[in-house]
């Protein structure tokens, strides 16, 4: 027997071990007496426990957790029906209710209104993978989470939900961070970046799988591993900045922490975005967008940016999303987005790095969503005037094997019904979507124990872990004069953008610049309205435009730094141009997602600042224009080179 042992950090709470093994042995006779607790189909046949799934009083092949997985997912792929294979195909939002319940109730927010599949969808579409934008309480998530599971258990074979989420572990709360205050609160990827260190990512990533397996999170739809090499992208914040050997090293630490060495019952498994990178967008023009100008390579640089995906293979990533960009100019390429892209999935992919894990597509590539009054249109670029039913052909041609934010299964079953596509290609994505879920463990125990949720989700030793990565991430730029650190309780401090009671720990806080000893103001990169954004509410929340303070809001932050000496934070969701703040400050540091707390530690020396930028800082708005989109650190004359960062 091998076993090979990865050490977690403790904080389990009886679901979880501080050192656990993977191992390839057979499982024992019992099933955990969790799974008796939860589960209505445990029978005992031959001294093995097992969960009649598909009810007929024996023990199938898929059933016998004592069988090699792909035996068993051969045996369950013969009992499947053609619309129940369709099924597996599509990933779909779903909405989860502040109670708990699964009962089909009115959308009551915006988010929720992304989510319009409930729990109906699961018998009329055999739909078995979901996921979650606004959630309860942990420890109701995890009652809703159960009650989901038990309710898959009623279908005709019993296939086990899978649930994933976008990050919820981000201090920022941005729109790509599905944050729920409850979670330990970390920096954005790039924070970790700009920490630099493989073991306080691995870390992360390691608490962030005990939080998300407490709750039912199964699949972790990141890391995000494009390359931030044109600054006015609004996806930066979830990268690890513009190198792509620093973005490999955080890659490959940030699988390990969540799916170990292989992937297991107690892994959560990663869906590695968005290949093969899309960080060089036109103008920085996201392709969520119709307005989008393509993905470019003016610096011919195209290989440069799969690197963090070369090291997502190497860590056996689950699974891959491609994204929405079209790849303008590539010999050989269709310009078509990425998941249309035969080229890009089957033989980039597929064939050049013999990827044979699941490919699922962004969401919403081929259907209009319908968000409130908007219509959110859907991201089929290049390939518009196709039907929907040959968008869907089309993807499937391409190579992927899950659709996502769709629950087209009635296309596919006509495609194989009419001979567009054979069932035997259908097979092939249901082999590898059930061959996770059976390495999950999924089929044995799907359930979590909901009484232990709340101890482990947001647990004072993952806060506490999480609050000293913000505080490493914090990167200091300049100093002048060695003003920093500050004496604690020893000045009269002016604050702007702080919360006065938790400055008040720090020094005395006064209300006017002119009575102060310092001003300590926290800023963000500035985003401006683009005219492309007018009437779409989802554009809206993208940071598009100038990176550039303008206007009263520059005057008014030149005008308190020549008033009284100030330290200036700003946070770097992209990169911001600020020649002028940069000069008249006293300090500059920046932050990737970082608490008031966590800042003021670092400015009064409770903290040393140890972080180095994962990006550039370029010295004016004219210098980013004149960037090419997928080069590296390409800036002319930076104010702050990639790297930099000081320390007292």
């Amino acid at each position: 027997m091998s076993v090979k042992k990865i050490l977690f950090y403790a904080g389990g709470a009886g679901l979880l071990a501080s050192v656990f093994a993977f191992s390839h042995s057979r499982p024992g006779n019992q099933l955990p007496a969790m799974v008796a607790a939860k589960s209505g189909l445990i029978r005992i046949q031959d001294g093995i426990s097992y969960r009649d799934l598909n009810k007929n009083g024996k023990m199938d092949v898929y059933e016998d957790p004592k069988q090699p997985i792909e035996d068993r997912i051969k045996d369950l792929l013969k009992q499947m029906t053609l619309e129940e294979k369709a099924g597996m195909m599509f990933y779909s939002p779903t909405r989860v209710n502040r109670d708990g319940s699964i009962e089909e109730k009115p959308a009551t927010d915006f988010l929720s209104m992304m989510s319009p599949i409930g729990i109906n969808e699961m018998d009329k579409h055999h739909i078995t993978h979901f996921n979650l934008f606004a959630v309860p309480a942990p420890d109701t998530l995890a009652i809703w989470y159960n009650s989901m599971q038990q309710y898959a258990e009623k279908t005709r074979l019993g296939i086990p939900i899978t649930i994933s989420s976008d990050p919820r572990n981000q201090a920022s709360g941005g729109f790509f961070s599905m944050s729920a205050k409850t979670f330990s609160m970390w920096p954005e990827p790039i924070g970790l970046a700009a920490i630099g260190d493989e073991k306080v990512t691995e870390q992360f990533a390691n608490i962030s799988r005990q939080e998300y397996l407490a709750v039912g999170i199964r699949q972790a739809l990141h890391p995000q591993v494009d390359l931030a090499t044109e600054p006015r992208w609004p996806r930066i914040s979830g990268t690890f900045g513009e190198d792509a050997n620093l973005s490999a090293r955080m890659t490959a630490a940030y699988i390990k922490g969540y799916q170990g060495d292989e992937i297991g019952a107690n892994s959560v498994a990663t869906m590695t975005k968005h290949f093969p990178g899309g960080g060089p967008q036109k103008e920085g023009l996201d392709p969520h967008f119709a307005f989008q100008k393509g993905q470019v390579y003016p610096g011919n640089n195209f290989k440069y940016h799969l690197i963090p995906f070369e090291a997502a293979f190497k860590a056996h990533t689950a699974a891959i999303m491609p994204y929405y960009g079209v790849p303008m100019g590539q010999p050989g390429v269709e310009e078509v987005g990425f998941s249309y892209n035969k080229a890009i999935i089957t033989d980039l992919l597929r064939k050049k790095y013999h990827y044979d894990g699941i490919v699922c597509t962004d969401w919403g590539l081929v259907s209009d969503a319908k968000i409130g009054s908007f219509n959110f249109a859907a991201r089929a670029w290049g390939v518009q005037n196709l039907s929907t039913e040959d968008r869907v052909k089309k993807l499937i041609d391409a190579g992927v094997d899950q659709l996502g934010g769709e629950t087209l299964t009635d296309v596919i079953v006509k495609l194989v019904k009419d001979g567009k596509i054979s069932e035997h290609r259908i097979d092939e994505s249901v082999v590898r979507l059930l061959r996770l879920k059976f390495q999950l463990g999924l089929f044995d125990n799907p359930f979590v124990d909901a009484s232990k949720t709340a101890a482990i989700v947001g647990s004072a030793e993952f806060m506490q872990a999480g609050f000293d990565a913000q505080r490493r991430s914090i990167t200091l730029l300049k100093n002048d004069s060695h003003v920093l650190p500050l004496q604690p309780g020893k000045l009269k401090i002016y604050v702007k953008n702080i919360n006065v009671k938790i400055a008040a720990q720090y020094g005395t806080v006064v209300d006017d610049p002119k009575q102060a000893d310092i001003a300590i103001i926290r800023l963000q990169t500035p985003f401006y309205p683009i005219p492309e954004t007018k009437g779409n509410p989802i554009a809206q929340l993208f940071h598009f435009g100038d990176l550039d303070f303008k206007g009263q809001q520059l005057e008014d932050i030149l005008t308190l730094e020549k008033t009284v000496p100030t330290v200036v934070d700003i946070m770097l969701d992209r990169p911001a141009v600020i020649p002028e703040i940069n000069q008249y400050a006293k300090a500059l540091l920046v932050n990737y997602g970082s608490s008031d707390a966590a800042l003021l530690d670092v400015v009064f020396g409770k903290f040393k600042p140890s972080g180095h930028l994962p990006i550039e800082i370029p010295s004016s708005m004219d210098a980013v224009r004149n960037q090419k989109e997928d080069m590296p650190y390409d800036s002319k004359d930076p104010l702050y080179k990639f790297g930099a960062g000081l320390s007292y």
